[in-house]
């Protein structure tokens, strides 16, 4: 069965649940279709050994005698974790997993549930999680494109993507028209930007937020 170690870094579905039954028969559903998991009887165990920027997301029991489901995710929330979380309830769990959802959850499912239901679930948690994971990294990087400008190519930029003509930016800067030819060159480079319209792009990257 699949298993994820502490040198893999694709994503996994970790699965809290100290029903044993239980946390053996999602264990073997989701090994069985291929997900690689981490599974854990004890949410002190879980937290123990996650690291927040692992991909994929999280299987969890709402109600359990040590630590709550919802107390998990209060945790996670304070440490930044963006692990999607798949809540399993029973029937008289409903409204705490209606305020698990107000926190963030991504969805909740109740018990008794049938296997292709907690599938469809977990395929889109991974699927947002893959999204959110790239709209980070693509921010990250813009902003480490963004800090590589000297003061005046930012200056340059912030009048470029205001839509300033070269003309206007010279007069605006005090400086030559030639000289901000060189330096919105400079910035088309180091910002890796096709065109205008891409550095205006790039730079609304920076205002996206999850």
């Amino acid at each position: 069965m699949a298993r994820a170690d502490e040198k893999d870094i694709g994503p996994v579905v970790y699965v809290v649940d100290d029903d044993d039954a239980m946390r053996r028969a999602l264990d073997t559903l989701l090994s069985t279709v291929g997900y690689r998991t981490a599974v854990f009887s004890k949410p002190s165990e879980f937290l123990a050994k996650f690291n927040a920027d692992s991909p994929g997301c999280l299987v969890l029991d709402i109600r359990m005698p040590d630590m709550s489901g919802l107390e998990v995710q209060q945790h996670l929330n304070r440490v930044g974790s963006m692990l999607p979380l798949i809540f399993i309830t029973g029937h008289g769990d409903v409204p705490m997993a209606v305020q698990a959802m107000k926190e963030g959850a991504f969805e909740f499912i109740q018990k008794p549930f049938r296997d292709q239901d907690i599938l469809d679930r977990i395929n889109h948690a991974m699927k947002l999680d893959a999204e959110n994971r790239n709209i980070v990294a693509h921010h990250a990087e813009v902003l480490h494109r963004l800090e590589s400008l000297t003061a005046r190519e930012r200056q340059v930029m912030d009048l470029v993507v205001d839509g300033a003509a070269n003309k206007v930016i010279a007069i605006d800067l005090h400086l030559s028209e030639r000289t901000v030819e060189i330096h919105r060159a400079k910035v088309m480079e180091k910002m890796g930007a096709r065109s205008v319209a891409h550095l205006v792009k790039m730079n609304l990257t920076l205002s996206e937020k999850l």
